[in-house]
């Protein structure tokens, strides 16, 4: 049925108007003045005939057949107009109509009303409060939008209509050439995913582009983008992602979470490239235009100036792009086609006085290095240079290799027409050495990304029916938060190790039970309705005695009792003090968009101050766990320094699996912690941990 919107024999303008100052007017005109060479319809009951086509008192007087119909009339009249599509046979509807729920209450009953009509009937909507469709393999231009757009193999949807007439007349004067265009508008059906599905076969859409600000069905698009980006780049730019849109939360986790974190997370897991704005998101799809992707990570840079080579190198190792040395023969060739004053490593600077001819020589050497994955080639326009006839020789290049090539042809009168050649050969090109380094990086994380293969997630021996009898005991009790005791009754079903402890409900047994464990101990408050006992003072660490722990017993208690004076304190849980190690923190909280996820950083009372973590939505995969390890700047501390022994990575990876499989089991999990997890040469132990439950219902145990 989304075909229809493409491909359509046959459109109906609903609320065509011979008005040049009305909508229904301008979105007739665009596909007329473009030539849709199907039937078109114009529907207007005050009308005989406007722009010289018979008009139709409505939709349903057309005698032939309508495959799609746009709609611009106003939104009280849109759900009746949309019933007689229905009885009409309609494919698919464009609703350019706003006044829906975005203009309140009213507005959000006809939207209602719409998205029930969708799906009792099986129309397929685009909108309302949309800009329209383009599909330029057609010449179809069913927007209200001026100018057509180029064609070319970019297909490209907007959540913003503004943002999609800002991008339109910027792609018509940049000469960038698309193959479809959607304004979605308010997505009462249709959405980016669904767009994102058809592309996956679509033979006219190579890169696959979008703005937006929400996502419908997080699961299915985590599903759809991840079947995507295997076969086509998806380049996403997602707005309204601040902190100031963040919840209040209970936990570390949910304090640190939020849709920014979120939406990285699914991008890193389903390979979607996220652009930083829009200048960015056509930068990044100029990167594939050549649709070469670098076999590696190790980048050649060919200058003739020194300056922006050192610019492109320091963006290089900003990004961790590999700059590797040119072997001794490649530099023993060079030497005998450059001046003596060149710089034979990488940057490769062929200097100031370069020609067209030495960059050929240069190119046709250093291209048979097998270790380079991708050269850049910088060219300043100084004097002795004919910009034109390097740009024809890297473009000679280009077509003789398999590796890729891009281009920083820098300045702007002397190199213009040159650009424009490496762009029709589709060369990427750019004004700076710095967006060139960075599309290279994108290119070879994609490839990357590419040659990954899916992993499912690992099975672990873990006690299911245990934890639930737990859980299941305290929900018939109103239970929704569990403290460090019950928390860690919980997490040990599923393979997580904790110090030895005893409650003492009086500070003699307090004593006793030091003396048992063995000194020095740690005492904490034990309350299922304190949750950061640190806080409230409810914890002693280095006990070393029996009367050190009376009076720790007595401390914590009376602190308790002082800052929350409602809380149930069962007694003081004394624990035995375990070895030093490095500490981190573990954590699942609940997204709205894409449901839970799993976070990773380091842990202690400064995870909060420092937010140096990493997110994963579940379920995590033991390669999804490896990584987030890898992304937090402060990795290098767990891998050890200044001779400190490392911390077993591999024990935190499996940490982060149990967890993704945890909350898979148990999904009303809301909010989980593990704080610190202390990680050892080998193993790893839980200190403190706390659950928050949901109190509405989310699924069967």
């Amino acid at each position: 049925m989304i075909d229809s919107l493409f491909h359509p024999r046959s459109i109906a303008v609903i609320g065509a108007s011979n008005d040049p100052q009305k909508v229904g007017y301008a979105v007739l005109n665009n596909i007329v003045k473009y030539q849709f060479t199907g039937e078109i319809y114009p529907v207007n009951p005050k009308a005989e005939e406007i722009l010289g086509l018979k008009t139709y008192r409505s939709v349903g007087d057309v005698q032939g057949d309508v495959d799609m119909a746009v709609i611009a009339i106003p939104a009280r009249f849109v759900p009746q107009t949309l019933r007689d599509c229905i009885r009409k046979n309609v494919k698919a509807a464009v609703i350019i109509s706003a006044g829906f729920k975005e203009a309140g209450t009213e507005g959000i009953l006809l939207e209602k009303e719409l998205k029930t009509l969708a799906r009792e009937s099986g129309i397929r909507i685009l909108g309302p409060n949309c800009l329209g469709i383009i599909n330029t393999a057609n010449n179809i231009n069913a927007t209200f939008a001026a100018g057509m757009l180029p064609q070319g193999r970019l297909s490209f949807f907007s959540q913003s209509g503004a943002l999609g007439i800002a991008i339109l007349d910027w792609a018509i004067g940049n000469r960038i050439g698309f193959s479809k265009f959607i304004s979605l508008g308010n997505k009462t059906d249709l959405n980016e995913t669904d767009f994102i599905e058809y592309f996956i076969d679509d033979p006219e859409t190579d890169i696959i582009l979008g703005y937006i600000e929400d996502v419908v069905d997080g699961r299915r698009f985590l599903e759809i983008a991840q079947k995507a980006t295997k076969t086509k780049p998806i380049i996403l730019v997602k707005s309204g992602g601040t902190q100031a849109g963040a919840r209040a939360a209970s936990s570390h986790t949910g304090a640190l979470a939020g849709s920014e974190n979120a939406f990285n997370a699914a991008f890193r897991q389903t390979g979607i490239i996220r652009a930083e704005g829009v200048e960015d998101l056509f930068e990044t799809a100029m990167a594939f235009s050549s649709k070469k992707l670098p076999a590696g990570n190790n980048l050649l840079i060919v200058t003739n100036a020194g300056g922006p080579g050192i610019i492109a190198a320091d963006t290089a190792e900003k990004n961790a792009i590999n700059l590797p040395q040119l072997s001794r023969e490649m530099i023993d060739q060079l030497m005998g086609v450059l001046p003596k004053n060149a710089s034979l490593y990488n940057p490769v600077d062929i200097i100031g006085d370069a020609t067209s001819e030495r960059y050929a020589a240069v190119l046709d050497r250093v291209l048979s290095e097998s270790h380079i994955d991708g050269v850049l080639i910088i060219l300043t326009p100084q004097a002795v240079i004919n910009v034109e006839d390097t740009a024809k020789v890297v473009i000679d290049a280009s077509r003789k290799t398999d590796k890729l090539l891009i281009t920083s042809f820098m300045g702007e009168e002397r190199v213009r027409s040159s650009a424009e050649m490496l762009k029709a050969a589709s060369l990427p090109q750019y004004p700076y050495p710095e967006p060139a380094v960075r599309a290279f990086k994108k290119l070879s994380d994609h490839a990357l990304w590419i040659k990954k293969g899916s992993e499912v997630p690992p099975e672990i021996d873990a006690d299911r029916d245990a934890a639930d009898r737990i859980i299941q005991n305290a929900l018939r009790n109103n239970q929704y938060q569990f403290a460090e005791d019950d928390a860690r009754e919980i997490l040990s079903k599923y393979g997580f190790a904790f110090p030895g402890k005893y409650l003492a409900e009086t500070a003699g047994e307090a004593a006793s039970a030091a003396s048992r464990i063995g000194f020095p101990v740690v005492l904490k408050i034990s309350s299922p309705d304190i949750l950061h006992k640190t806080d409230i003072g409810g914890v002693r660490l280095g006990v070393s005695s029996r009367r050190e722990a009376k009076e720790a017993f007595t401390e914590i208690t009376a602190n308790a009792r002082r800052f929350m004076p409602s809380a149930f304190i069962k007694g003081v849980t004394v624990y035995e003090t375990v070895p030093a190690g490095k500490e981190v923190i573990l954590g699942i909280t609940n997204d709205r968009t894409f449901g839970h996820m799993v976070m990773f950083g380091l842990g202690g009372i400064y995870v909060e101050v420092l937010r140096d973590v990493s997110f994963r939505i579940v379920p995590v995969s033991l390669s999804d766990a490896h990584d987030m390890i890898g992304e937090i700047r402060t990795v290098q501390l767990l891998k050890g320094v200044r001779g400190e022994k490392p911390a077993d990575i591999d024990a935190i990876a499996g940490s982060i699996v149990r967890l993704s499989r945890l909350v898979t089991d148990f999904p009303r999990i809301q909010e989980l912690d593990i704080n610190p997890l202390v990680v050892y040469e080998n193993g790893a132990t839980a200190l403190d941990a706390r659950i928050i439950l949901s109190q509405a219902e989310k699924g069967e145990f």
